[in-house]
């Protein structure tokens, strides 16, 4: 197959068949973050952001893959066109069982969710889907790792969720989906912001009675 052959196949596969054709492409029972970026070419920013937020949605793990969300974020922001990684974090991996927990074969609460959110998405061009769009993707994901990165109770889920519907949307090429992945994430982002101000506020007036 071709290069033009395959970037099509690559443009029309669903999150899932995609997933599953870069671990195959990919031997190891770990798959690095360099080897994604590369497999998935201009589709690279949305799965990868896809794949490191999910561990977001669990306690103790966010501030682990919040770091390479930073600088992907950034990147996009920057417009970008295709990630470039720094060693470092081209270097970080995940296991290849995580990996194939978002096929549509292996059955998982995650993969079954995938593969229902897949059946409503679908390539919409639009206003949300332009470089404008892109790099408005971009900044609100790095916002959303620096919530991720930074402790606070319940801070983790809101940003995540709406960073997860905007990697959706921008993997797929879907304006809705992106445009309502923009207005979730801005929502918690905002949430998880006030919750830290509101900490940070206690904390100092807490030290003032102390001191």
């Amino acid at each position: 197959m071709n290069d033009a052959m395959l970037a099509d196949s690559h443009a029309s596969a669903p999150i899932s068949r995609l997933v599953a054709e870069v671990a195959a492409q990919c031997p190891g029972e770990r798959i690095t973050l360099g080897e994604m970026a590369e497999a998935f070419g201009d589709r690279a920013f949305g799965l990868l952001i896809l794949l490191l937020c999910l561990p977001g949605l669990l306690p103790g793990m966010a501030s682990v893959f919040g770091t390479p969300m930073l600088i992907l974020g950034v990147q996009m922001g920057l417009g970008f066109r295709k990630p470039k990684l720094p060693g470092f974090i081209a270097r970080q991996s995940l296991k290849r069982s995580d990996v194939m927990r978002l096929t549509a074969g292996a059955d998982t609460r995650v993969s079954r969710a995938i593969a229902k959110i897949e059946r409503w998405v679908r390539p919409r061009p639009g206003p949300f889907t332009s470089p404008l769009a892109d790099k408005v993707v971009g900044w609100l994901t790095a916002y959303s790792a620096l919530m991720l990165i930074l402790p606070g109770p319940g801070t983790n889920g809101p940003p995540a969720f709406g960073t997860i519907v905007m990697a959706l949307g921008v993997v797929e090429n879907d304006s809705k989906v992106v445009g309502l992945g923009i207005v979730l994430t801005l929502l918690g982002n905002i949430f998880a912001t006030a919750v830290l101000l509101a900490l940070l506020w206690f904390g100092m007036e807490a030290l003032g009675y102390v001191f």
